[in-house]
């Protein structure tokens, strides 16, 4: 009993703590965002992107030395040496939780550019945080469901259109784009009804890797193949700042990007055919990757 209520006080503090950081870098943030719509000059908002990407750099360290002051998590990460702030990257990875996010800021802040999310077009309109997203250039999607295609054909392909569009933005800076490759967070009721082939992870989407890597083109140095693994299960942000999760095991893989990945996806169909291989690929070498972790912690649990 006494254990969950020091939890929940321990997530109270972490929560307070980082809300207050955000409120504190929340207004030069807004500053530079609003010179920057205002004063639409490309080399002003060059400055006005750097100090906005210094604010969001030291408002996520301040937030990972919150983190390390109330939580008690032990940090497994292999493979995040020898990263440059000056190259550009592409991140894929699996996803499971939100908190996914708060380990990947974790990992490769300072060390590679300040990561890039994809947002759904719709969230530019919720209060303060959609402005914040515009700031920092966080491309944005528009989706289109098969339905609404069906109702509407002449919008076909305008989805691919604004999503290449929102890639562009980033070809005269150093930039990490950041894909959670499965869409959606994996339940075990959502790998159920994709009869999912791999054991630990959701199908893989194609069509959004493809399209980043053809936009870019060869300004994206490497792909980052990130896989996460909770050794006590995934857990939401509440448990998570309640110290529920006691170690994060991360495992990234440095993939060269070639030639062979570079191709329209949605035009060239054996281009399409072989890029959807290689990423299945990587993704059934992702599944073994979790399994092994998983057997992992078995053995150790046994050791103890």
């Amino acid at each position: 009993m006494w254990n969950k209520v020091f939890g929940q006080v321990r997530a109270i503090e972490t929560l307070f703590l980082i809300l207050l950081n955000t409120l504190l870098w929340m207004m030069p943030l807004f500053i530079a965002g609003i010179f920057k719509f205002l004063i639409p000059v490309p080399v002003l908002r060059k400055i006005f992107n750097k100090a906005i990407t210094f604010v969001c750099n030291t408002w996520n360290s301040w937030n990972n030395s919150i983190i390390d002051l109330t939580q008690n998590i032990r940090w497994n990460v292999k493979g995040h040496e020898n990263l440059k702030k000056n190259d550009s990257y592409l991140i894929l990875s699996n996803h499971q939780t939100w908190t996914d996010i708060l380990v990947l800021e974790k990992i490769f802040i300072n060390k590679i550019p300040f990561l890039k999310f994809f947002i759904k077009q719709e969230l530019i309109w919720i209060p303060v945080l959609g402005f914040s997203w515009w700031a920092l250039d966080f491309p944005f999607m528009k989706r289109y469901s098969k339905e609404f295609l069906e109702k509407n054909p002449d919008l076909k392909g305008k989805d691919l259109e604004a999503t290449r569009k929102a890639c562009e933005k980033f070809k005269n800076m150093p930039v990490s784009v950041m894909n959670f490759v499965e869409g959606t967070r994996y339940t075990s009721q959502k790998h159920k009804k994709q009869n999912s082939p791999y054991k630990n992870l959701l199908r893989p989407k194609s069509g959004g890797t493809a399209l980043v890597l053809d936009a870019l083109g060869k300004q994206l140095q490497t792909i980052l193949n990130v896989t996460i693994h909770y050794p006590q299960g995934a857990k939401t942000i509440w448990p998570f700042f309640c110290g529920e999760v006691g170690e994060v095991v991360v495992r990234i893989e440095k993939i060269p990007i070639t030639e062979e990945m570079l191709g329209d996806y949605f035009r060239d169909s054996e281009f399409k055919s072989r890029f959807q291989k290689w990423l299945n690929g990587l993704w059934g070498k992702k599944d073994i990757c979790l399994t092994k972790l998983a057997q992992n912690d078995r053995t150790a649990g046994m050791a103890n």
